[in-house]
């Protein structure tokens, strides 16, 4: 199990009991109490947690971030986690990215955010908080109303600033892929968001797990030439790959436990 699963498995359980004890957490994920005590320094560094003699507890209202509010492992993680590592090997050094909201794009912050010389641009709140803590990336939020699941910015307000921007690179999310169809979303109001962050980038990337081709949703908001690159896992069939052209990229998954940092 790799350091970000295990991480995920010890908020999971704060949020459950409020309080673990690093020998019980050890025992229950099969590593060393030392092991388990360097997370919790990590998680505590970030803001998360709190440090107990033993242990750990989960922070509350007043804290930086409440544990109960954390968002679960999402679907198909380790396709995510592959994709967010190749795609963090496209950036160089000094580049400025526009990270797109969604899980994907999450994973990519995450990969990118022990760089030092970068800049990152997103609306989306949960990378914005990730990368604000204990990173040393430039972090630009483009500003706007909150969104009904409180978890990024939207709105003219957020247009505006995103029309202003250039970046080197966007990376950007779709709810459903087809070779035909573009990128969709079933979300009519993410489809201006998701054009300013295409058009402020010089070059723009799709990063979407291989669960989401060959599918439809409600709305088309890119077409498959506007991207660069199309980013999936090998999960997508060699029989399908084909329609996507030479743009197509489908990255090996690391079986689970098969890495440790």
């Amino acid at each position: 199990m790799i350091a970000a699963q295990r991480r995920r498995a010890i908020l999971r359980r704060i949020h459950d009991d409020g309080y673990v004890e690093a020998s019980r957490l050890a025992a229950e994920l099969d590593v060393d109490e030392s092991t388990i005590r360097r997370d919790l320094g990590a998680l505590a560094r970030s803001g998360i947690v709190q440090r107990t003699h033993g242990g750990a507890l989960g922070l509350g209202p007043t804290g930086t971030t409440n544990a109960a509010n954390l968002a679960p492992e999402p679907e198909h993680a380790e396709e995510k986690r592959a994709i967010a590592r190749f795609a963090a090997g496209l950036v160089a050094d000094g580049e400025t990215v526009a990270l797109d909201i969604g899980s994907t794009t999450g994973e990519l912050a995450h990969e990118l955010g022990a760089r030092r010389d970068l800049a990152i641009v997103t609306c989306d709140l949960v990378i914005a908080h990730q990368l604000a803590v204990g990173h040393n990336v430039r972090l630009v939020v483009a500003g706007g109303e909150l969104s009904g699941d409180r978890r990024f910015l939207r709105g003219p307000w957020t247009l505006n600033q995103l029309a202003g921007i250039h970046v080197d690179r966007a990376f950007i999310g779709a709810s459903a892929v087809d070779s035909s169809g573009g990128a969709m979303i079933d979300d009519l109001l993410g489809v201006p968001l998701k054009r300013a962050m295409l058009d402020a980038a010089r070059s723009a990337v799709l990063v979407a797990d291989s669960s989401k081709f060959n599918r439809h949703a409600l709305v088309a908001f890119a077409r498959i030439d506007d991207f660069e690159l199309l980013l999936t896992d090998e999960g997508l069939p060699a029989n399908a790959r084909g329609p996507y052209g030479p743009s197509l990229r489908c990255v090996a998954v690391e079986a689970p436990g098969a890495a440790e940092s």
